[in-house]
């Protein structure tokens, strides 16, 4: 079977394309950027094409026809201008997204799912599982958002029995599933461009949850959502003992660290005493605090939760932290952009760039960042940046004060992510 994936560049589509071709199936696809995640997949032999054209999917189907056309959320919003879509309706070729396709290679290969899902802290805790699974030596297929140091982004296993997968609730993609185990890391109201209300959010993970035949959540996710505990539902305390033996850095890092390992002692049996070795020298993920350079750090952190936890870490490595915030999605901070008030008191110094637009907005208007900054706490030392040599002699003489300086950035083509690698490996920030 051919399986095309549009978007094949995304954190979503990348893995699971890697997963098919492992899997036996014949893979191709499409972007409309390069990008770290491109080159990648091309690097592991997958045929794809920058751009995304009538003539270059016609060119595709006709040389080896296309069986499956899987495609990223973000088309939706072309639903009836799309060229590979409209090309897939002409010709009668089967599309999805990525839930249908991936609930029927977990049919097929007889797997059972484990999935890791929340508004923050799924790719983490998600990418912990994985490490545990590999060093107790047990076989398992998985999709994840990010690159790690111990394997692939997605990978298929054929004596594996659970496929791990970072079920992401964007678009309700995680309510396709009706998965073996479940791990909840965290619930603070997201992607309200989906769910408007925080009640519709809420209302998903239960729902989320009673889909799962087991699930693994903290007290206080379980309280908000009004969950009590029996066979089915396995709540931890929110400051549980297993935390407080966890050596890494980062406090939400530890709480992600228990459950990977409370997860995996339930489904495997192995001692805790064990695993939390084991997790004691996770490498961490990639843009999860990934150190670029000395001093130098990347986070994929896009909401007011996520940043507070990661500027927590920040601050138990270097109390001097500088960041360079990159908001991700106009739609979203259009919603947020009043919590940030006080976000980043703690900081020394704060560069606020333009937002970067991963999916076409509903409407044309777009905030600044200086619509950003005149929200701000006045005690917030904090000015408008941009991705440029200014920048970059910034970061330099942050670095050489003493700082840490951390990078808030969105992914893919022309992001803070993909600069900050640039600049510093062509030797413009050096730690």
């Amino acid at each position: 079977m051919h399986v095309y994936f549009s978007g094949i560049g995304g954190t979503g589509i990348g893995p699971l394309a890697l997963i098919a071709l492992q899997a036996g199936f014949e893979v191709s696809g499409s972007d409309m950027q390069e990008s770290q995640y491109t080159h990648y997949l091309e690097e592991k032999g997958i045929h794809l094409s920058i751009g995304q054209s009538e003539d270059l999917i016609k060119e595709i189907h006709a040389t080896h026809p296309i069986d499956w056309f899987v495609y990223s959320s973000a088309l939706d919003q072309f639903k009836s201008t799309h060229p590979e879509l409209r090309f897939v309706k002409e010709n009668n070729i089967r599309s999805s997204k990525r839930d249908e396709f991936i609930a029927h290679l977990i049919e097929e290969k007889k797997l059972q799912m484990i999935a890791v899902s929340g508004t923050n802290g799924k790719t983490t805790t998600t990418a912990m599982l994985i490490w545990l699974c590999k060093n107790i030596n047990l076989p398992i297929s998985y999709s994840l958002g990010a690159k790690i140091a111990f394997g692939e982004m997605g990978a298929y296993t054929k004596d594996s029995t659970y496929f791990i997968y970072e079920c992401d609730e964007y678009d309700r993609n995680f309510l396709y599933f009706f998965p073996h185990f479940s791990i909840i890391t965290s619930i603070a109201w997201d992607h309200r461009d989906i769910y408007p209300t925080r009640s519709s959010y809420n209302e998903a993970f239960d729902q989320f949850i009673n889909q799962s035949e087991k699930v693994l959540l903290y007290q206080k996710d379980a309280k908000l959502l009004g969950q009590s505990g029996d066979n089915k539902r396995i709540i931890l305390e929110d400051s549980n003992e297993l935390i407080d033996r966890i050596t890494l850095h980062g406090l939400h890092n530890r709480q992600n660290a228990a459950l990977a390992i409370e997860a995996a002692h339930r489904l495997t049996g192995h001692a805790y005493d064990e695993l939390v070795q084991i997790i004691n020298n996770f490498p961490g993920s990639n843009r999860r605090f990934e150190r670029i350079i000395d001093n130098v750090y990347s986070d994929y952190a896009h909401t007011p939760e996520k940043i507070a936890a990661t500027l927590q870490l920040a601050h138990e490595i270097n109390k001097d932290v500088v960041v360079i915030y990159e908001p991700h999605n106009n739609d979203r901070q259009k919603t947020i952009i009043n919590d940030y008030y006080s976000l980043f008191d703690s900081i020394n110094k704060l560069y606020w760039l333009p937002t970067y637009i991963a999916r076409k907005d509903a409407d044309t208007v777009q905030l600044t960042p200086k619509d950003f900054l005149e929200t701000l706490d006045k005690t917030t030392n904090a000015q408008e940046a941009a991705m440029n040599e200014v920048l970059a002699e910034e970061i330099n003489k942050a670095i050489q004060g003493g700082n840490l300086v951390l990078c808030l950035s969105a992914g893919g083509g022309g992001s803070l992510d993909e600069w900050i690698r640039k600049t510093c490996h062509n030797g413009g920030i050096h730690g």
